[in-house]
């Protein structure tokens, strides 16, 4: 059953007994007890993904199963609790669906800032980003699913972009780290950050990533596969090391000397 806070299925039961279709507002009412950021156009971006097959009266409007209300709710957790893109939910449900058995991340825990930079690497991690091994493609995903994921606009994201606070790769993707730079900003910009504000952050993180690619460049040009694989090593801790130095610093400026 759809898992909620209260631990039943919603409230009064409303997508309860089985067999009984209900509207898509009562689908996101049940919902947002667990998934409180959830909206109406989420839930039709999984449907155009193929995640749930509601059924349509013959005037056109979505009617919900209780098993489509419990599969969304899987979609969703999957989503939030192990940072997973929709094309690796998709295989998980259906391998589900045939009876076969699924191996799962161990959810993501609540964690500093600072030990983001820990994440797993690649496609099946919440990370995949530069520090990715030698030879291995890091995973991206589409702009709708960014604009979903991260329940964002496209104007929001259109005005981040005009700031380089995020940036697609030439084949219109974007680097799963872009889910989490997305949330922050919105979450910034709940404070009266506004994204001409940030460009000042973006342009350190650039500096720092100079600084980082000047001391790892040479081990990059080796010839020596090794050689070249300690670079990506040495390119993940000198970043962990920035990230905190820089905390630090912040933290620092927010308390001056004698207060």
């Amino acid at each position: 059953m759809l898992r909620t806070p209260s631990g039943g299925t919603g409230p009064s039961g409303a997508a309860g007994a089985e067999g009984r279709l209900v509207s898509i507002g009562t689908v996101l009412n049940l919902l947002r007890e667990e998934f409180p950021e959830v909206t109406i156009s989420k839930i039709r971006f999984l449907e155009a993904e193929g995640l749930v097959e509601p059924k349509r009266t013959p005037s056109g409007y979505r009617k919900f199963s209780t098993d489509d209300v419990e599969r969304l709710g899987h979609v969703l957790r999957m989503q939030r609790d192990h940072y997973l893109p929709l094309k690796v939910i998709r295989e998980q449900l259906d391998a589900l669906a045939r009876g076969e058995r699924v191996q799962l991340p161990a959810p993501a825990q609540p964690r500093d800032a600072l030990d983001l930079l820990d994440a797993p690497e690649g496609p099946e991690g919440a990370g995949g980003g530069a520090g990715a091994p030698e030879g291995r493609t890091a995973a991206r995903i589409g702009r709708a699913e960014l604009l979903a994921t991260a329940g964002v606009t496209e104007d929001e994201l259109a005005e981040w972009e005009s700031y380089g606070l995020l940036c697609a790769h030439p084949d219109g993707g974007f680097d799963v780290d872009s889910v989490t730079i997305a949330r922050l900003v919105a979450d910034l910009g709940g404070f009266g950050l506004e994204p001409r504000h940030l460009r000042a952050v973006k342009a350190a993180a650039d500096r720092e990533a100079g600084l980082i690619e000047q001391v790892i460049a040479p081990l990059r040009r080796h010839r020596n596969p090794q050689t070249r694989a300690h670079a990506e090593a040495t390119a993940k801790e000198l970043a962990a090391l920035s990230v905190r130095l820089h905390a630090a610093l912040v933290r620092t400026a927010l308390h001056p000397r004698g207060q």
